[in-house]
């Protein structure tokens, strides 16, 4: 008796585990014929085939308008379905606004299906010089997404401000700056005010600084883009929300650690000194993966500010 509610226990702890792992692959309004798909805060897993980010889907005459692609053929066809169970159109177009592998790896498989790809043109070349990178790190993660082949953009956009009209509804793809990834972008909607940030904005969780980042151009874009009158803010990740939480968790975060981190570097005070007198910075400590990725930025950071002087 006792082995069998040991077994039902242990099967109940993982039924458990499984659902905490379960995704709801779904999209949600956010003005007429917006939408977005929203992904979880936690890190890209085999459940969610590595859309942990948060993708576009722009509803026109002409068909779907896909504001980035997923993380390969797995995730790009978890998309389209999502798309189809709103309006089921062809999907036409794909604007990439990042080049981290969720953003752009779903590339091949839409153009298979006959969507044109657009992207700025640092973009493309961030996406060429780290496509095999990007998948290193990806496949161990996910490995239903090993096989994945580069495709970029087929329309390569050269001004930092380009306007798009797809089946009459009209887009900006703006670049203000290399901020997360360099060459990341922005979608803005003027008639609708609504901003796709891509990983310029995060919500919700912890910003993440990597050696390729560059936190004082990443400010210096958000400032910029600050300035557009967007009522909808949708993030690379986290919920939609507007200006207000995007400067409490984003803008005010940036401007902290540039500043701070300044400081810290023109006194010479040492990357191990410039963390520890930084560490706790209770104002952004709510957010998810505050503990692994605040001391990582702060260093990262101080590192890139003392090496530029």
């Amino acid at each position: 008796m006792l082995k069998k509610l040991t077994t039902l226990f242990m099967a109940g702890l993982a039924l458990i585990a499984l659902n905490s792992y379960a995704v709801e692959f779904k999209a949600q309004k956010v003005a007429d014929n917006i939408y977005a798909y929203v992904g979880p805060l936690t890190d890209r897993t085999p459940e969610n085939l590595g859309l942990n980010n948060n993708i576009g889907f722009i509803d026109t005459a002409d068909g779907w308008v896909l504001v980035d692609s997923g993380a390969g053929d797995a995730a790009a066809k978890k998309l389209e379905a999502i798309a189809k169970g709103i309006k089921d159109q062809p999907i036409v177009a794909v604007i990439n606004i990042g080049s981290q592998d969720h953003r752009w790896l779903g590339n091949d498989y839409f153009s298979k299906q006959g969507a044109k790809i657009y992207a700025f043109k640092k973009s493309v070349k961030t996406q060429t010089a780290m496509f095999n990178q990007l998948l290193d790190r990806l496949v161990p993660k996910v490995p239903a997404l090993k096989g994945v082949k580069m495709k970029t953009a087929d329309v390569v956009l050269e001004q930092t401000s380009n306007t798009i009209t797809i089946g009459g509804v009209e887009m900006q793809l703006n670049y203000y700056g290399d901020a997360h990834f360099p060459g990341d972008s922005v979608l803005w909607l003027p008639k609708q005010k609504v901003l796709f940030t891509g990983d310029i904005v995060y919500l919700d969780r912890m910003l993440g600084v990597h050696p390729w980042s560059n936190t004082v151009t990443w400010n210096d874009a958000y400032q910029a883009m600050r300035k557009l009158p967007a009522e909808y803010i949708v993030p690379g990740h986290g919920k939609v929300s507007d200006w207000k939480q995007a400067d409490a968790e984003t803008g005010n975060y940036l401007q902290k650690l540039v500043k701070n981190l300044k400081a810290a570097a023109e006194d010479f005070a040492g990357v191990d000194s410039a963390v520890a007198d930084n560490a706790d910075w209770p104002e952004f400590s709510h957010l998810e993966h505050y503990d692994s990725w605040h001391k990582q930025n702060l260093s990262r950071t101080y590192l890139k500010l003392e090496s530029s002087m």
